[in-house]
């Protein structure tokens, strides 16, 4: 997701005639497969911010929601792109949609943040972390 919203932000720029590269920076929450709530805060932000830090890179894109809430005071967020649609995606067998789900359904998510939207609506879910498997090359 992270590199399709620097694509974007990418071509905008170049549509607006400043040339822009895109560099692909590996972060130690790309390369874990433990959940985020194990691994940490800033996982997927503290080599895009040392990037920048070194000169290897001019500018970061990532994902808002993704920031540490701390800000680092080396840095400053120079824009926000208008949001794409926000709405999370369900995939449940049997076509069911989330309030059809029993008491009881267990749901997969690595966000702290949607496992709390759902606990939130009572539902009577189990949410589970994601384990993510890592495809090696």
């Amino acid at each position: 997701m992270a590199t399709t919203q620097a694509g974007v932000i990418k071509d905008a720029l170049d549509a607006k005639g400043h040339p822009a590269e895109l560099v692909i920076i590996s972060t130690e929450g790309d390369r874990s497969s433990e959940p985020i709530v194990d691994i940490g805060v800033g996982v997927f932000t503290a080599a895009l911010r040392e990037a920048i830090h070194d000169h290897s890179v001019d500018m970061a894109v990532h994902s808002y929601k993704d920031l540490p809430t701390a800000p680092d005071p080396r840095f400053v967020i120079g824009a926000i792109p208008p949001r794409e649609d926000a709405r999370d995606a369900l995939v449940a067998r049997d076509g069911l949609v989330l309030g059809e789900l029993p008491a009881g359904s267990v749901i997969g998510t690595s966000s702290p943040r949607r496992a709390a939207q759902l606990r939130a609506l009572g539902l009577g879910l189990e949410i589970r972390p994601f384990e993510a498997t890592l495809i090696p090359g």
